[in-house]
This record gives structure tokens, sequence and C-alpha cells, in this order.
């Protein structure tokens, strides 16, 4: 019967591989007459396959399988093989046209079956580690094979107006997988509807992580996990007990939904109806918007970026993606630290006040990686707000109203921060903003979140080691905590890793492109390496060389240059000696 079972699942999930790759086969060529029938038809008889597969499926499970559980797939099953039934014409030609044409054709049943598809991938990836790679190795290759499906997708003919080389396909999926934002290619124009949803899916399923979103959905449609799967989970989202890895990231996916989901309403309502065609492009438009920020992806559907006429005095609209970007950077692990805290407030003081028990306090709910990374972005947001209004005063913000100027300078001061919109004209920057961007960027995010960058809590944990040494401590405290010496060497080991590849980001580009200027190839690099998308406009100037580059430097910076080391270089055993220590003269 386990064999049976394994035969069975093995067909559903094979069955959904090749609907889908035919769906997209047919989404993105026009084939000849001929060849369309043959894939039609293997198309059809996938859809049957699936449909049965889920019945043997029920048959063969355990009595106590949910009931509920068992009524959705008995629906999926008919509704599949009576759709399938439908394209073969089976109950006769009057009937089915009325159906289909009621059903927007085959509308529901490709959707169906980008969902299946997406399931079975989630369950195939909770068996990954029958590999036995580690952690680090398989969230670095979960990238990369993103990557590299988001470039042939959008290699199709139909993600195109006026096709692309496979180099910029797999910029722009680069770049779209690792939320930078850097274009190659104006995705308004450029780009088809089908283009831009794909665009939209890798850095929605990028922003989060490959693994965190399959991971999440493979337990949610399997119903369990193995305790080796657990294991391999916990480490890319950063929780210490296996027991709450499921809640982990259940609050990790609710949290990205529901910020994204109150950001498009707002965006919708904060946009004016008369900018759009028809109300599913503002629909688009806003849902679009709302992923790119709270990613810190930094697309967008117009050409001139949120400085598109019509749209750079949307200030309402401009706050709502500058909050949606602080939420999506802050960090996961921030964000369920806090939420834990209040919910003990809460809950304990309810008990309090209904006599039920006497409120207990917890000490140290909030950690200190929490605290660094919510204080440093506070202080980052509050100078950078400062800086741009006093450097853009007689620039960019000339002209503007005093709330615009406070909208304009407070979105200048978020969005360098992994984000990449612009609501300016990037060109006509003072310099002394165009630098104080360069150390936002290279900073960035907060670790655990959408955004990249060095981090937050990496620069806090520097500065605080540099005032230690300056005033004489050997220990390094902050918050009544002693921050340990494995933190202070990981962080000068970013830190350096971090200026190494910037720095020969630069000189390569500068190597391919000999007539660009410093400054702009600086910016470039910088905004790549800090997955941040911004660009003084030279991105569509780069030879074949400088992308690559480019390319490289925005997956380093995404998957983090330690994490990179670390999956690539061998880890020595334990280290059973210990040598004399010797002082080295630094001034």
């Amino acid at each position: 019967m386990r064999k049976l079972k394994s035969i069975v699942e093995g067909v559903v999930r094979y069955s959904s591989f090749i609907a889908f790759g035919l769906l997209l086969f047919h989404l993105g060529y026009d084939p000849d007459p001929l060849v369309y029938a043959i894939s039609s038809f293997v198309f059809t008889f996938c859809l049957i396959l699936i449909g049965l597969g889920y019945i043997f499926k029920i048959l063969l499970n355990e009595p106590s399988i949910l009931v509920g559980r068992v009524l959705l797939e008995i629906l999926l099953s008919l509704f599949l093989i009576g759709f399938s039934f439908l394209r073969w014409d089976i109950f006769g030609m009057e009937f089915s046209e009325g159906i289909l044409s009621y059903s927007q054709q085959f509308f529901l049943v490709n959707i169906l079956v980008v969902v299946l598809f997406f399931i079975e991938v989630s369950k195939f990836s909770l068996t990954i580690n029958k590999l036995k790679a580690s952690p680090t190795l398989v969230f670095i290759m979960s990238f990369l094979i993103l990557i590299l499906i988001g470039a042939i997708l959008l290699s199709l003919p139909h993600a195109t107006t006026k096709g692309i080389t496979f180099i910029d396909a797999l910029f722009t999926s680069t770049s779209a997988v690792c939320v930078t934002g850097l274009i190659v290619l104006d995705t308004a124009k450029d780009f088809t509807f089908f283009g831009q949803v794909t665009i939209m899916l890798l850095f929605q399923i990028g922003g989060l992580g490959m693994m965190t979103f399959t991971s999440f959905f493979g337990f949610f449609f399997k119903g369990s996990f193995s305790l080796e799967s657990q294991l391999l989970i916990r480490d890319y989202i950063n929780e210490n007990n296996v027991s709450e890895v499921y809640s982990t990231l259940l609050k990790i996916v609710f949290f990205t939904i529901l910020t994204e989901v109150i950001a498009a309403f707002l965006i919708y309502h904060f946009t004016d109806d008369s900018l759009f065609a028809t109300k599913g492009d503002h629909l688009f438009f806003s849902a679009f918007h709302a992923i790119s920020a709270f990613c810190n992806a930094g697309f967008s559907t117009l050409s001139n970026g949120l400085y598109e006429s019509g749209f750079r005095e949307a200030y309402n609209m401009h706050l709502v993606l500058a909050l949606a970007i602080i939420f999506g950077g802050i960090g996961f692990p921030v964000v369920i630290n806090y939420y834990d805290y209040f919910k003990h407030v809460i809950v304990g003081g309810v008990k309090s006040m209904l006599g039920i028990e006497a409120y207990r306090h917890v000490p140290r709910v909030t950690n200190i990686s929490t605290r660094l990374s919510l204080y440093t972005t506070f202080i980052l947001l509050i100078v950078g707000f400062i800086t741009f209004a006093l450097f853009e005063r007689n620039s960019t913000l000339e002209g503007l109203s005093g709330y615009g100027k406070f909208v304009t300078s407070f979105f200048g001061s978020v969005t360098p921060r992994t984000a990449g919109f612009n609501t300016v004209d990037m060109s006509a920057l003072t310099v002394p903003t165009i630098l104080i961007y360069l150390i936002l960027m290279w900073i960035g995010a907060s670790p655990g979140s959408t955004g990249g960058g060095l981090k937050t809590s990496t620069f806090a944990v520097a500065i605080l080691n540099t005032f230690s040494i300056a005033s004489g401590k050997k220990r390094v405290e902050v918050f009544h905590r002693q921050i340990s010496n494995e933190t202070l060497r990981k962080a000068f080991a970013v830190i350096s890793l971090s200026f190494l590849v910037i720095g020969t980001g630069i000189f390569m580009v500068m190597l391919f492109n000999p007539e660009l200027h410093l400054i702009d190839v600086s910016f470039e690099i910088f905004s790549a390496f800090s997955t941040v998308g911004l660009s003084v406009g030279i991105t569509s100037q780069l030879a074949t060389g400088s992308k690559i580059v480019v390319m490289i430097c925005m997956f380093m910076g995404r998957v983090g240059t330690l994490t990179l080391l670390i999956a690539l270089v061998r880890k020595v055993g334990e280290q059973r000696y210990k040598y004399p220590d010797e002082n080295v003269f630094i001034t």
C-alpha cells in the first residue's frame, strides 16, 4: 500500500509538472496547429491523471484524514476531469462552448494548474534534506535555480514586446529574485502583462526566500514536517526552537500577505482612476507596487518610476510605499519578537483585569539583535531625512509644497535602504546626497528581512566595537549585555568582504566601460551589492561584461558574502591545539 501510494503521488507530481510546462509553452509561444493539438492533448491527459490521482490518494489515505480536505480534493478531482472532458467535447459542442465561454475559456483551469504545480513543488521541497547538503548550500542553490527559471520565462516570446537577449533576461531575473530593481529594459514598455506578472512573482518569492515560501506551503498541503525538514528550515527563518518552525513560518507569511494587501488597498485609494485605462490596470498597479515595496524590490510599471507625471505628487501613496518598505526591511525576527512581546502584555493584562491570574513579568522578551536593528533603523531614517532635506533644498526639493518637501525627504531617506524607488530625478541629485546615499545603501536593511546590504545590526556592532576600543574597554556591552567575540568576528568579516566585493565590482565595470564616470559606476555597484536598485541612469549602457559583474554583485549582496564563503570553503575539524598569543602592531 505504501508503494502504491508513492506511485500515485509521483504520477500527480510529474503530471502537474508536465501540465505547467505545457501551459508556459502555450503562453509563451505561438505553436503551429499540429504541435498545438498534440500538446493540448497531452495537457488534457495530464489533468485527468491529476484528477484520478487525487481520488486514489483519498482511497489510500488513513481514515483519520480531515473531512474538509477530502471534500476539497474530491471537488478538485471532479473539476479537473470535468474540464478535461469539455476540452475533448465529450458533452457536445453547444454545451461545451457555453460552459467554456462562461468560465472565460480555460482561465480557471490555467490558474488551477499553476496552483497545483506550486503545491507539488512545495511538497517536494520538504524532501530536500535527502540530498544531505548543508542548509547554506541549499539556500544559495534555491536562489540560483529560481534565477535560471525566471530567465527562461522572461526569454519566452510573449514575455516581451520586442524580444530580449538571454543576458538581459538573466539580468532582469537576477535583479527580481535578488529584490534589487536595476533594469536594462523598461518594465512598463518592453515587457508584456505576462512578463510583468513573472517579474512580480520572482521578487515576491525572492523577497521571502524560496525555501521559506515553499516550506510553508509544502507543510500546509502535506500536513506534516519530518524532524530533518524542521532542522533544515530552522536555519532559514532564524528560529531556535524546532517545535516553533511552522508557527514562525505562519507568522512570516501572514505578516507578508497582510502588509501587502493593506498597502495595495491604500495605493489603490490614493491614486487617481483617470491615470489608468481600466480598473484592472489600476488594481494590477496597486498590487505590483505593494509587493515591490514590501519586498524592497524597487520594480515599477512606470517608465520613470514614481517620478512619472501624475504620480510624482501622489504624496499619500508615497507614504504608503515608504511604510511598506520599512516593514519589509525591518526584518521578520524583529516583527515576530515584538509580536510575542505585545501578545504577552495584552493577554497578561486582560487576564489580570479579569482576575484569572496576576500579571507575570517576563524579562528580556525583546533580544539585543531586535533592539539594535530597530534603533539603528530609526537613527538612519532620521539622519537620511535631515541630510536629504538639507542638501536637496535648492535642487530636487525646490518648488515643492511644504507637505511635498516633507514626504519627499522622508521617502528619500527610506528608499536607499534597499528599496530602489525614486520620486525625484536621480540625475539631479547633489553630490553630498549621492555620498550619503552610498553610505545608506551600503548599510542596507535589517537581518532576516526582504532587503540586502551590510545589515543594520552588523553596522551597529561595528560602531559599538569601535567606541569600546576607543574608550579602553575590553568588552563590547550594550543594553546590559555583552556581545560575544564570535559576533564581533562575523561583523568584521562581513564588512571586509563587502568592501572587497564592491571594490572589485567597481574596478571590473570601469574596465569594461571606461567611458563611464567613476561616481556613477560606484553608485551602480553600491546599489547592486546592497540590492537597492537606484541608478543614475547608466544600467542600460553597461557592456555584457559589466552586466555579469553587476549580476554577481546583486547575487552576493542578497545571499550574503559570508554565507557564500561558508558554503564554498570546507570547514576545518575541531582544533585541539592553541598557539601562544602575540600582538600585532595596529594604529
